[in-house]
């Protein structure tokens, strides 16, 4: 991913295979946000904002490695649809969400997985990378009492047979299932499960420094050797660097790889 950093997170000096993009994708008040806040601050806010493009980014230190992680969380509205295809061809792991009782957002939903399958193949076969693209699949608000509009049959069809995709049922304000989702994730994307809210310490920005620090690294927790803290004020990279990323990756192939966080 191309990442702009500030020049004390440029300090991390972070691998390029330790950076990846989550994307968030579904209709209007599905509950993406609820869910990345639930990710990021365990929180859940009672009152709906309308998202149009929000930007997060969290560093951890796991084991010794520091990992970047960036996560988008787009608008349900797509007004401009060459900005969602540029956010799927960024992303490296996707949380498609649905409400249980809206089936216009399950159908959304199956656009979504059918858009990514197809632009992410479109961009493997200009790079020649074989890399596979992990996908869960949210029916979020399963604590209300409603007349459920997605049955679970859909539900078994959309996603049987594709080892790289799986579901859950949860609910972003009763905080049900949420963590299984995102370990279920970044098993899939080959991630340290660590990277899960309730896998690490989460530690304030005071603390940002110690994470390239050996005594940091070295140092447990009671959830062991894990810690994570939220960057504030990210600033999503600009529509500019993530074209030149997917040139850069469609020109140089896999060349790419061998290079750091590239600041824009």
């Amino acid at each position: 991913m191309i990442k702009k950093m500030t020049p004390s997170e440029n300090e991390f000096n972070i691998p390029a295979k330790n950076c990846h993009r989550m994307v968030i994708l579904g209709s209007t008040k599905v509950g993406k946000t609820a869910i990345i806040s639930r990710f990021l601050n365990e929180r859940f806010e009672e009152q709906y904002t309308p998202t149009i493009e929000d930007f997060h980014r969290k560093f951890y230190s796991i084991r010794g490695d520091v990992y970047q992680l960036d996560i988008l969380d787009t608008s349900g509205n797509h007004p401009f649809p060459a900005m969602r295809r540029l956010s799927i061809l960024t992303g490296d792991v996707f949380i498609l969400v649905f409400s249980l009782d809206n089936r216009d957002s399950f159908q959304e939903v199956k656009q979504l997985k059918r858009q990514i399958f197809e632009t992410k193949s479109c961009l493997r076969n200009k790079t020649k990378e074989n890399v596979d693209v992990p996908v869960v699949i949210c029916g979020n608000k399963c604590d209300r009492d409603f007349y459920r509009e997605v049955q679970e049959e859909e539900i078994e069809q959309l996603v049987s047979g594709d080892e790289h995709c799986a579901y859950f049922e949860i609910s972003a304000k009763k905080n049900t299932n949420v963590d299984q989702m995102f370990q279920s994730l970044f098993t899939m994307a080959k991630l340290p499960n660590e990277m899960s809210p309730d896998r690490h310490c989460k530690v304030s920005l005071q603390y940002c420094e110690v994470l390239h620090k050996k005594s940091f690294r070295n140092k447990r927790c009671k959830d062991g050797n894990a810690y994570g803290i939220v960057a504030p004020f990210a600033r999503r990279p600009s529509v500019h660097s993530d074209l030149m990323y997917i040139k850069e990756k469609t020109v140089g192939g896999s060349q790419t790889k061998e290079k750091g966080c590239i600041i824009c």
